[in-house]
């Protein structure tokens, strides 16, 4: 991305076009609501922001929507800067080359995850990307893959995807396992024809199947995620 700059004119609500000024602003107001307890918290799943998501949100609605204030606090590398950076962002605004160098930069898992669902999804290069992302094996493919298969799954092979997810699931690193899980776990909600196939799958891999789950909510295992997701669609 090209240096973005202007004159120094400070408005109210972070409302100034972009300076060092305005990304100071932010990155103090950040620093300030830094919590201890809310990075642990973070830590254990392998993130490093110690500012809670809600109030992070409340920034990025004092400050909407600032392309050019976004992607100079993408560029400051910080994880809770850049979360803010993709909640105040114009998704169309990047092209696929910056999106995909964006994705493969180091970063945290909810700074990705945020990344594929706020920007990626919104972008018109969301299927070019999705196609090159698949390639390289990596979540982020998967991720938007998961997208398609409930909204448009014209055009997608789920018997490939299925025998892809039934060979290397099982092994794959937590990242993509997670993500081809999803997957699974989607075929066989979404597409009844194959849903069998995709509870045998899940029986057979036992992926997350221990995974710990909070009463009231629905386990990442597959064939339990898929049977509730059902019994609520026809029950509806």
């Amino acid at each position: 991305m090209p240096p973005i700059g202007g004159p120094d004119v400070i408005l109210p609500q972070y409302k100034k076009t972009v300076t060092d000024t305005a990304v100071t602003d932010v990155m103090t107001e950040l620093a300030a609501l830094a919590d201890p307890k809310a990075l642990a918290i973070n830590q254990r799943h392998g993130d490093d922001h110690a500012v809670n998501l809600g109030a992070l949100r409340a920034i990025a609605k004092k400050i909407k929507t600032d392309q050019e204030l976004a992607v100079r606090l993408w560029r400051t590398g910080d994880s809770a800067a850049r979360l803010v950076a993709l909640l105040i962002c114009r998704p169309k605004a990047f092209t696929s080359d910056d999106l995909d160098r964006m994705l493969h930069e180091p970063q945290s898992p909810k700074v990705r995850d945020w990344l594929v669902n706020y920007v990626v999804k919104k972008s018109p290069h969301a299927e070019e990307l999705r196609v090159a992302w698949m390639a390289e094996s990596h979540s982020a493919g998967w991720g938007l893959t998961v997208d398609r298969i409930a909204k448009k799954p014209e055009g997608l092979d789920l018997d490939k995807l299925l025998d892809t997810i039934e060979a290397e699931m099982k092994d794959a690193p937590k990242d993509l396992q997670w993500a081809m899980n999803h997957c699974l776990a989607q075929i066989g909600i979404s597409h009844a024809e194959h849903r069998k196939r995709a509870l045998d799958i899940g029986e057979r891999l036992a992926v997350l199947k221990d995974y710990p789950t909070s009463p009231g909510c629905t386990s990442p295992y597959a064939p339990i995620w898929i049977s509730e997701m059902v019994r609520r669609q026809e029950g509806d």
